[in-house]
């Protein structure tokens, strides 16, 4: 949240961060309301950053060439959970205890604008996917900078695939169950681990629902449209898995256990992004690389392949007390060379459009499969109310896929919801 040799579109969203302990905030801090101008030579000082999930174990030693241009600097990464990071930011902002800079998630932009920094106009944005860039575009002011763009396909086991006696991955949604049937007819317990309950559920199911031509917002986002028969209809089509007994309603949630299924053929198909890839290789050994690969997500038979995008934007805190050394640190992390060598470290698919180019991406088949999902993408709605709208939609989906009740009455809970909570500010 991967291809071949030719142009790739992007989109994007994610989320991020948490408490940092022993971050040197005092009350006399001053926030600044402008975007500061950078001067000239290294960075120099202490900076403190958040980051989530495989960026925040990654970077601290990943800065090290940064940190030996700018000896002068010091730097502090602190890892930060995804699932618990959005609270952890809106209470360091509550109580002015951000770092310098914060990875914030594509589709948390609008929420965290009043405690962001403009973008200084020395950094140099013209490269970076035009549809990543305006999740930073607030009210026309720019705040952070798209770090990496990214988006949801099907890893699939080709080698179970085989045996199980079909050829090709489907493109449609009746090869897409027929082809989970046959891995569980073939022996595994289950044909594919689907968004059933919990955390971002209601974003895991989307990609259903907007690949049989559903939406959730017009398209000036002037209104909310969650409550309609083709949402209704791709919620169905999900839960269909999980009333024939195809995916695990239940499905162990823990961290690793989703590729330990797919690698031990318990569940050889699952969705995600290209941060698994190296799980999965990890877990596989270096043989797995021939056992499986990843495929765009089945559309219904009116509608088109359409994926969840997201990513991550770094950003300057109001209240950091060295912005000029975090906007240095932020200009050198989406310098296109750079980003190839973080795509290599992390899997992390890059914002800046010249970065593709490099064969470390475009002659990796993985890559070119996920920039080719990339140009068919929808992205979450850039509002305040969406984390709150997000969270209330995850209620409901446990309740349609546990059938307690139906898809339309689910969405229709959703889009009072939705609507109660208006467009924000």
């Amino acid at each position: 949240m991967i291809r071949t040799k030719a142009t790739l579109v992007v989109a994007l969203a994610a989320v991020a961060a948490v408490a940092l302990s022993g971050c040197g905030r005092t009350d006399d801090a001053k926030p600044q309301e402008e975007a500061v101008e950078l001067t000239d030579g290294p960075a120099t000082g202490d900076l403190t950053i958040w980051a989530q999930g495989t960026e925040g174990e990654a970077l601290k030693k990943f800065l090290a060439p940064f940190e030996a241009a700018n000896p002068d600097v010091n730097i502090e990464v602190t890892a930060v959970p995804w699932d618990s990071a959005q609270n952890k930011y809106q209470t360091a902002v509550a109580g002015n205890t951000t770092p310098d800079i914060g990875m914030l998630g594509s589709d948390w932009m609008a929420s965290f604008r009043q405690a962001l920094l403009p973008t200084p106009a020395e950094i140099d944005t013209s490269d970076i996917f035009p549809v990543a860039l305006q999740t930073t575009d607030l009210g026309g002011t720019q705040f952070g900078v798209p770090w990496y763009v990214e988006t949801r396909a099907l890893f699939y086991r080709t080698d179970l695939m085989k045996q199980a006696g079909i050829s090709e991955f489907p493109t449609d949604w009746d090869g897409f169950k027929s082809l989970a049937k046959a891995y569980q007819d073939n022996g595994a317990d289950y044909g594919v681990t689907l968004p059933a309950a919990g955390w971002n559920s209601f974003i895991g199911n989307l990609p259903f629902m907007w690949s049989n031509g559903g939406e959730i917002m017009n398209d000036d986002q002037t209104e909310w449209t969650i409550d309609t028969e083709e949402n209704a209809a791709g919620l169905e089509y999900v839960r269909s898995f999980f009333d024939e007994g195809i995916a695990d309603p239940n499905p162990d949630n823990e961290s690793g256990s989703q590729v330990s299924r797919f690698v031990d053929g318990s569940t050889p198909m699952f969705i995600s992004g290209p941060w698994d890839v190296p799980g999965v290789l990890d877990a596989g050994g270096p043989d797995f690389a021939d056992k499986y690969s990843v495929a765009r997500i089945p559309a219904s038979a009116t509608g088109e392949s359409t994926s969840f995008s997201a990513g991550g934007n770094l950003a300057v805190f109001k209240n950091s007390k060295n912005p000029d050394a975090a906007w240095k640190l932020i200009q050198w992390l989406i310098e296109p060379d750079v980003q190839v060598k973080w795509y290599e470290t992390v899997n992390g698919l890059p914002s800046q459009q010249s970065a593709w180019e490099d064969p470390a991406l475009s002659d990796n088949p993985m890559t070119v499969t996920f920039g080719e999902q990339l140009q068919s993408t929808r992205t979450a709605p850039s509002l305040t109310v969406w984390p709150e709208v997000s969270s209330a939609a995850d209620t409901q989906i446990e309740q349609i896929m546990l059938g307690v009740i139906s898809a339309k009455d689910g969405l229709a809970a959703i889009q009072a919801e939705a609507d109660s909570l208006g467009l924000g500010d």
